[in-house]
């Protein structure tokens, strides 16, 4: 009863069209989920990912659950998400994402989770890592560590919308560092993040990740821009 009332008060809509969701409907509705941009990364060898960090990374896999298109349903989840503290998408979309990687991980044996982390500026600004409830949930279905103590951010970044691709990677040779052990030796580390734009973020974190002795790596993020 008393669900039932705080439903009537706060009624419970759809993070992307702002509809009422149905009975059955948690997150996003019927009719949004469908009209998700999902890229297929995952069914193949070589997609846009692979061919993104070609010559930066040497990958053993990298794939994006969504297209992120301006003004479109993904970049809503994902303005929500990062913007509004609706924690719950990335629980959602790690289920949602995990139960794909699963064949994966069966062949490839990920061994860790390490999200791409925030400066402890923006951490306490923002009050929370966007990337937390996503990798939890992916740390959940794949019963795997999730680790964010691995990788930090030293430099706090200002917005870089107006800098060149080549300015922005030298920006993030120097905005993060790595503390590791022996204990981390040897692992296949799967780093994960909200949006591939220029790669550049996810580059300077893989090789950090890399530089740890006998390492592989692998990328999975939410959505990959075409900009």
């Amino acid at each position: 009863m008393l669900k039932s009332l705080f439903n009537l008060f706060y009624p419970k809509v759809c993070l992307s069209c702002k509809e009422l969701l149905l009975k059955n409907e948690a997150i996003i509705c019927a009719i949004c989920r469908h009209e998700l941009p999902i890229t297929r990364h995952i069914e193949l060898d070589s997609n846009e990912i692979s061919k993104k960090f070609y010559g930066r990374l040497d990958l053993v896999h990298g794939s994006a659950l969504f297209y992120f298109h301006k003004k479109g349903i993904t970049q809503e989840l994902i303005h929500n998400l990062k913007y509004k503290n609706h924690q719950e998408i990335g629980t959602f979309l790690g289920e949602w994402y995990g139960e794909d990687l699963k064949p994966l991980h069966e062949k490839i044996k990920f061994d860790a989770i390490i999200p791409v982390p925030l400066h402890k500026k923006r951490l306490k600004e923002r009050g929370y890592n966007q990337l937390t409830t996503f990798g939890h949930s992916l740390s959940k279905s794949l019963n795997i560590p999730y680790n964010e103590h691995i990788l930090h951010r030293d430099v706090y970044a200002v917005t870089q919308t107006k800098k060149s691709f080549f300015e922005r990677t030298d920006d993030k040779k120097t905005a993060f560092g790595a503390d590791f052990t022996s204990v981390d030796h040897g692992k296949h580390f799967l780093l994960i993040d909200d949006v591939i734009t220029t790669g550049a973020t996810l580059e300077a974190c893989g090789k950090l990740l890399a530089a740890i002795p006998n390492s592989k790596i692998s990328i999975v993020t939410l959505a990959y821009s075409h900009s």
